[in-house]
C-alpha cells in the first residue's frame, strides 16, 4: 500500500512536471508568432463575452441585462465646478431660467468659449442664439427641417456635417453647436455685421424684416452679458420667437450664395400658415401652462 502511494506521488509530480514544461514550450511559441497568440486572444475574449451576454439575458433586472458601463462617456455635460467664474454664473442662470440640468448647460458654456474663441464671435452670442431657436433642446426641429440646438437647415448644410460623420451628427450637441457657429460666422461676414448676419441665419435675408428675431438674441445676449459680469439679472420669462421663414425660393439670391438662408427657423413660434406645401393646415401647438409663482398660490389660500 506505501509503495502504490509512493508510486502516484511520482506519477503525479511527473504529470505536473509534463504540464509545466508544456506550458513552458507554448508560451515559446507563442512568443515569436505574435498574430497567433492574438487570434487566440481574440477568441478567448469572445468566448468569454458569449458567456456574460447569456448570463445577462437570463436576469430580468434590465440594468443588469443592458447594462453598458461607457454611457457615462457619451453624455454631454461637465462638472459646473470646472467652469471659470464668468462661465459658471451663465451656466447656473441658463439652467434655472430654460430649466435644464446644469450639468449639460456647463459643457455647452465650455464649448461656446472654446469654438467662439476659434471663430472670433463672442460666446455669449453664441449661448444667446442657441437660447432664441431651441431653448437648449439639442432634439429640436422646424417644421422646414431645421435641426438641433441652433436649429441648423441640416438640407442646406449636409456637407458641414461630413467631419462630423454624416447628417444625424446634427442632433449631437457639440457638433450641432459647431455647424451651427460656422454657418453664423459666414453669414455676419457675409452681411458685414451682427445685426445683418442674424437675419441672414433666421432666413430672412431677402425680406424686410426678420420679425424682431435679431432684437432678441441681441437682448438675451445683454442679459447673458450682464450675468457674466456678476450683476443680478431677473430670470424673465423667454422671449416670445418671431414667425418661421420658409427658404428663398430656387433662382433667386440665395441660390446665388449672396443671401442663402443659412440658419435655422425659431423652433416655438406660433405657426403663421407660411410654411409647408400648399393647401397645408397650420396647427398651433400651445406651451404647457407654467405653474403661478408661490406668492399667488399663498394669497389664494388665505382668501379661502
Amino acid at each position: 500500500m506505501k509503495d502504490a502511494g509512493q508510486g502516484l506521488l511520482e506519477v503525479c509530480h511527473n504529470s505536473f512536471a509534463l504540464l509545466g514544461l508544456g506550458v513552458v514550450a507554448a508560451s515559446l511559441f507563442l512568443a515569436g508568432r505574435p498574430e497567433l497568440r492574438a487570434s487566440l486572444e481574440l477568441r478567448a475574449l469572445g468566448w468569454l463575452q458569449v458567456r456574460q451576454d447569456l448570463r445577462s439575458e437570463a436576469d430580468p433586472n434590465v440594468t443588469v441585462a443592458l447594462a453598458e458601463l461607457g454611457a457615462a462617456e457619451r453624455v454631454t455635460a461637465a462638472d459646473p465646478g470646472s467652469l471659470t467664474r464668468q462661465q459658471a454664473a451663465i451656466a447656473q442662470w441658463l439652467s434655472r431660467r430654460y430649466r435644464v440640468a446644469p450639468e449639460p448647460v456647463s459643457r455647452l458654456v465650455q464649448e461656446a468659449w472654446e469654438v467662439g474663441r476659434r471663430a472670433n464671435l463672442d460666446p455669449t452670442l453664441i449661448l444667446a442664439v442657441i437660447a432664441i431657436e431651441s431653448r437648449f433642446n439639442p432634439f429640436a426641429q422646424s417644421p422646414v427641417g431645421a435641426q438641433g440646438l441652433m436649429q441648423v437647415m441640416t438640407r442646406v448644410h449636409d456637407e458641414k456635417y461630413e467631419n462630423f460623420g454624416g447628417t444625424l451628427a446634427a442632433l449631437d450637441p457639440l457638433a450641432n453647436l459647431r455647424v451651427g457657429v460656422q454657418v453664423l460666422k459666414e453669414a455676419i461676414d457675409r452681411s458685414g455685421s451682427v445685426e445683418g448676419g442674424l437675419k441672414h441665419y433666421v432666413g430672412a435675408a431677402n425680406l424686410e424684416t426678420d420679425g424682431g428675431y435679431a432684437s432678441k438674441v441681441l437682448s438675451e445676449q445683454s442679459m447673458l452679458q450682464r450675468v457674466a459680469g456678476g450683476r443680478q439679472v431677473t430670470l424673465l420669462s423667454p422671449h416670445a420667437l418671431p414667425p418661421r421663414r420658409t427658404p428663398a425660393p430656387a433662382g433667386g439670391a440665395a441660390s446665388a450664395g449672396g443671401s442663402r438662408p443659412t440658419g435655422s427657423q425659431p423652433q416655438n413660434s406660433p405657426a403663421d400658415g407660411s410654411e409647408g406645401s400648399e393647401g397645408s393646415r397650420s396647427i398651433t401647438l400651445l406651451m404647457p401652462l407654467q405653474s403661478p409663482p408661490m406668492a399667488v398660490l399663498q394669497q389664494l389660500a388665505s382668501s379661502r
